[in-house]
């Protein structure tokens, strides 16, 4: 199995050594315009496969294109604070181009006030909200890879009791990815969801759909920001409230490892399903290896080279980026991986997964 935690020190590296400011020789671009582009890649964070697989899709990209490139990064996942000043620092530099994936609503303003000043501003693998606050986003349709991991589960309960533990991101700060995921799962699941936009109005008790039906007790939602101690101290949490789960819903992958090394802890891995969003060879390796029973796949590299075209054209000729049809932002793809497929649910296995991991 992959080690995570070494993957994540090797990104970091990466980043910090050769990433910070990649450009090509001419700064021309390749369809031979003396146009000058430069364009600030500005990620949640530098520690996580997901943003050294982001970075990487920029810099093939920029190079391709004759495009500046300079990488930014918060410090963790949620800081706002750094991500500011990445954006004060791109207005400055003259950058005619951002691509940000947001740490929270925070950085609202100073995306705002790039769009004054006129840098071109395209959101990857977070809607902002409002979705207008930027040209246009590149993502993952998070709230169908939350229903597609829910209606799996479902079919996989065929009927039984759904106990569930549901990881969050924050608790602190709304996020589109954070309640469109949580929301679509509940949706796949069968579940009524009140406001589909916040999290955990939703009735407690009740019957989901999918397979046979059956009886849902939700024994809460709980902020993890995204990794393995948040995960674990979220289920033991909710372990100590309802010691009967059987079912853990994470944000993402290490969230939800977090979470089967809590119920593996207190023994209560019998039965149990985990499932969880991302697509890292980490958790299709956990799928693998039937710590995790499936996980959505998302397309990070894809989602960094769309983007920088999509600026590149904007600021040589104009062209403006469209949203897919009745969305408000451009889909990047989304595959359930499994190795246990359900009837009528589109998946694909972890070998086909492990070809598109990061």
């Amino acid at each position: 199995m992959v080690n995570r935690k070494a993957l994540a020190a090797s990104s970091a590296a990466l980043l910090m050594m050769g990433l910070v400011a990649c450009s090509s020789e001419s700064g021309s671009s390749a369809d031979g315009d003396d146009k000058k582009v430069s364009v600030s890649l500005i990620i949640k964070t530098q520690g996580t496969s997901f943003f050294k697989k982001m970075a990487d899709g920029a810099t093939k990209a920029s190079q391709d294109l004759g495009v500046d490139l300079t990488v930014a990064a918060g410090k963790v996942d949620g800081d706002e604070e750094t991500q500011i000043q990445a954006i004060e620092n791109a207005i400055s530099r003259g950058d005619q181009g951002i691509l940000i994936t947001p740490n929270g609503p925070g950085v609202f303003d100073a995306i705002a006030k790039a769009r004054d000043a006129g840098v071109k501003v395209i959101a990857l693998d977070t809607v902002p909200d409002p979705a207008s606050l930027v040209d246009t986003t590149y993502a993952t349709d998070n709230f169908e890879a939350g229903r597609l991991v829910g209606e799996w589960t479902a079919k996989k309960l065929d009927g039984k009791d759904a106990t569930i533990a549901l990881l969050d991101l924050f608790g602190d700060k709304v996020l589109t990815v954070d309640y469109d995921r949580n929301q679509g799962f509940l949706t796949g699941m069968g579940i009524d969801v009140a406001d589909r936009k916040v999290n955990g109005d939703e009735a407690k008790t009740g019957n989901y759909t999918g397979g046979k039906g059956g009886k849902y007790t939700i024994v809460g939602n709980l902020p993890t920001k995204g990794t393995e101690d948040g995960g674990r101290t979220a289920t033991e949490t909710l372990l100590s409230k309802n010691p009967n789960i059987n079912v853990i819903y994470g944000i993402n992958e290490p969230a939800s490892y977090g979470g089967y090394q809590a119920l593996k802890a207190a023994g209560k891995t019998e039965g149990l399903i985990t499932v969880s969003i991302d697509g890292a060879c980490d958790g299709v390796n956990y799928v693998k290896d039937g710590i995790l029973q499936a996980t959505a796949q998302q397309y990070p590299l894809k989602m960094a080279e769309m983007g920088v075209k999509a600026i590149h054209d904007l600021v040589v000729n104009g062209t403006e980026p469209k949203s897919d049809e009745g969305k408000d932002f451009v889909s990047t793809g989304v595959n359930l991986v499994t190795q246990d497929p359900q009837d009528g649910v589109k998946s694909i296995d972890t070998t086909e997964g492990l070809k598109d991991c990061f």
